[in-house]
């Protein structure tokens, strides 16, 4: 009995030994980091100090302080940042969807600013900027070197004012200047319209106005088509669509999906995640659908594209798209200020990332650039000619009137798609595909 006491005395001390030699370095370990931070900190603020002491001109401590926090979010990746007081307000006015500004989604990339969408129908957007535009000048002042913000403070000014960037552009060999007037930009979330029997749905930004937008715009254009039945499915266009609120991704793409996943989020810890399951009902009524996207086409824009692609529930047409993966949560600070700061990322119902990699189209659809070289629509070389042409040429006997203005009905609505086609290829593209759809269903 007593060498069994000993032996379990002996275990005990042994497993308190072999306790103290794993925790031990840990507990070590986890002190020198303290201290660490703490040394970095002490390192802080003697810069601080010496900087307020020494530097050649007088300094505002606020606006430093709030430079080193700047620089600290900055540093993590291009979408975290520090939010002063007046950004945090103007943020909040632009999420309702009316704000001043040019109307261009910008982000950094190899210290320039890298244009990633111009907003439909505003000053930047009129002036010719484009998605995938490096702006590098700002009234002849390099943004090499600036802070995402900086340069875009540098972007803002009074409604009504002139502003000069320079703009290196793929294709195009020496940069170029690009003269824009500073505007309001009130942002219409949704515009509609009908295509022959196809309703399309431009979706321009992600905001508190999306979604009733949505709903109330293809009420009317069915109802103004006389009902679902004569709609052959619906065009979803995202096209240089930058993204905005998560929330309003999410009731989009619930829009169209009776059930499922449409997109899960996952922070740095597991427990952290999220998953977003659609309710039942579908606007469409189960009509196809095609979505368009193109490299201008990020972050909310890809959520919807991504779920519905993953679900079978919509064609993916044109070119892949932005990239921007990642979750910002926006966070209120002290003094009426806010941080943004990347929390997760977010990922397809198929589990898959987008993070720089994009949303790849089903269907790969390049834009063809309109130059001044293209032979005008109505030169004798465009126009075609036909049988009906020739003089004393047969009459076709075997058609009733109605049957021929049928017909002719019929060619009008074709070339109408081929006018489409030399405006906007990808739309038309997208059409087309819808009719192939009907045209293959049942009768």
């Amino acid at each position: 009995m007593r060498k069994f006491a000993m032996a379990a005395i002996g275990g005990t001390l042994a497993g308190i030994v072999a306790t103290t030699y794993v925790a031990g370095p840990l507990l070590a370990q986890e002190g020198e980091r303290e201290a660490n931070v703490y040394e970095q900190l002490d390192l802080f603020g003697d810069i601080f100090e010496r900087i307020r002491a020494q530097y050649v001109e007088e300094v505002d401590e606020k606006e430093l302080i709030e430079a080193a926090i700047g620089g600290m979010l900055t540093s993590l990746d291009p979408h975290s940042s520090y939010l002063s007081p007046d950004d945090a307000s103007k943020m909040r006015v632009q999420t309702r969807g009316e704000f001043g500004g040019l109307g261009i989604e910008v982000t950094q990339e190899e210290g320039f600013v890298k244009v990633v969408s111009p907003i439909d129908g505003t000053p930047a957007d009129e002036a010719g900027v484009e998605a995938g535009d490096f702006i590098t000048h700002v009234d002849g002042e390099s943004v090499l070197g600036l802070s995402l913000d900086e340069a875009v403070t540098l972007m803002r000014g009074p409604v009504g004012s002139e502003i000069v960037i320079t703009v290196v552009r793929e294709g195009e060999d020496e940069p170029f200047d690009v003269s824009i007037i500073r505007d309001t930009i009130k942002l219409t979330a949704v515009r509609a319209r009908t295509e022959g029997d196809t309703v399309v749905m431009r979706i321009t930004t992600f905001n508190d106005q999306t979604t009733p937008n949505l709903e109330s715009n293809l009420k009317e254009q069915i109802e103004d088509a006389g009902g679902m039945e004569n709609v052959n499915g619906i065009v979803l266009d995202l096209r240089n669509n930058p993204g905005g609120l998560l929330t309003q991704a999410i009731k989009v793409a619930d829009s169209f999906l009776e059930s499922g996943e449409i997109v899960s989020t996952r922070g740095r810890n597991p427990e952290d995640g999220e998953r977003f399951n659609a309710t039942p009902g579908d606007l469409a009524g189960g009509k196809p659908i095609v979505v368009l996207i193109n490299g201008g086409s990020a972050s909310a824009s890809e959520i919807v594209a991504g779920a519905l692609q993953d679900h079978r529930r919509a064609i993916v047409v044109g070119t892949k798209s932005f990239g921007k993966g990642s979750v910002q949560t926006v966070m209120p600070l002290k003094g009426e200020g806010a941080m943004r700061l990347t929390t997760a990322r977010y990922y397809t119902p198929s589990g898959r990332s987008i993070q720089a990699l994009g949303v790849s189209p089903d269907i790969v659809v390049q834009q063809p650039r309109r130059t001044a070289a293209a032979e005008d629509e109505d030169s004798p070389a465009r126009r075609s000619r036909s049988e009906a042409d020739l003089r004393g040429s047969l009459n076709n006997d075997s058609l009733s009137e109605d049957e021929i203005r049928q017909i002719e009905a019929d060619r009008e609505k074709a070339e109408k798609a081929a006018e489409l086609r030399e405006q906007d290829y990808q739309l038309a593209y997208a059409i087309d595909i819808l009719k192939g759809l009907v045209a293959l269903g049942p009768k």
